[in-house]
């Protein structure tokens, strides 16, 4: 199923590398030339929704990020429908250079502490020498603390993206992020250590500073023997910014807010109405002497 699985991410995948089979390497230094312009702003956020988008911070600035997921709508009024239940998740990210950035981030989910890096290859760009995608990649590690008598070893997850993007005009940006998943340990007997999973993702750009996120990560379990409890996650939303602020508010029927959780272990459907309102504030700051907010 693995093999099938790998099948499925590169029958998918290789249609947007195929676009940029020129080479895109040699066209890579022709991005600061006259020759071609860069193509910017695919996505308002570093997240589409949940997941990662292909943008990165721009060098010294710092992104504080703010993420909420309420319970679940369907708890009825008792609860609030959800808004009596909250988990949440801490971030700080760094741009190291314009195309390199690092992340740091904990939840209260699982007690859960996370880092990743991220690296732009390339950047879509219109011109003599067009590169038709950007291309983004992805690593993370993430650990639980929430039970302490399991071995540290057994806590931790990898995860691998390659984050592909294009944007078609002002308003549509489109993205397919195949993912490479590894845990120690999962939480579920009878759950696959590795899991491989294709996410695809859309913005769509209602006015200048307003747009409408979608995402959904198609897992590749062996749904029909597994017995864990898990289902594909998808989550739609709204991107509102206002300055140096980026709101998104959404409904997911992931409770988790770091790969590991939203795509190996979501528990609710939206089938059964297990959708969860949530939303990210993101706050840049410029940290050098000469740097300059720059704005999707």
């Amino acid at each position: 199923m693995i093999r099938k699985c790998k099948y499925l991410v590169w029958i998918l995948f290789m249609p947007l590398l195929g676009l940029a089979q020129d080479d895109l390497f040699d066209q890579l230094p022709s991005l600061d030339s006259s020759l071609n312009a860069p193509v910017s702003a695919t996505f308002k956020s570093t997240r589409v929704v949940n997941g990662q988008s292909i943008e990165t911070m721009k060098r010294q600035h710092l992104d504080f990020r703010i993420s909420h997921r309420f319970g679940r709508v369907n708890s009825g009024a008792y609860q609030f429908f959800g808004l009596d239940q909250a988990t949440m998740r801490m971030g700080f990210e760094y741009g190291i250079t314009d195309r390199l950035m690092v992340g740091l981030g904990r939840s209260t989910l699982q007690k859960a502490y996370d880092s990743f890096l991220k690296y732009k290859l390339f950047q879509q760009a219109t011109g003599l020498k067009p590169v038709p995608v950007s291309v983004t990649i992805f690593g993370s590690l993430s650990a639980y603390t929430a039970d302490k008598e399991q071995v540290f070893q057994d806590r931790i997850a990898y995860t691998a993206q390659v984050l592909v993007a294009r944007k078609f005009g002002e308003k549509l940006s489109l993205q397919l992020s195949p993912t490479w998943l590894f845990r120690n340990d999962p939480l579920t007997q009878g759950d696959e250590k590795l899991l491989l999973a294709v996410g695809v993702g859309g913005r769509y750009k209602l006015s200048k500073r307003v747009s409408v996120n979608a995402e959904y990560f198609y897992t590749a379990r062996e749904k029909f023997t597994t017995t864990a409890p898990y289902y594909d996650a998808l989550s739609i939303g709204v991107d509102i910014e206002t300055g140096g602020h980026v709101f998104q508010l959404h409904f997911t029927n992931a409770l988790g807010m770091i790969e590991r959780q939203f795509v190996g272990e979501t528990l609710g459907t939206w089938g059964k109405g297990d959708i969860h309102y949530g939303f990210n504030i993101s706050r840049t700051f410029g940290l050098g002497k000469k740097t300059r907010l720059v704005r999707n």
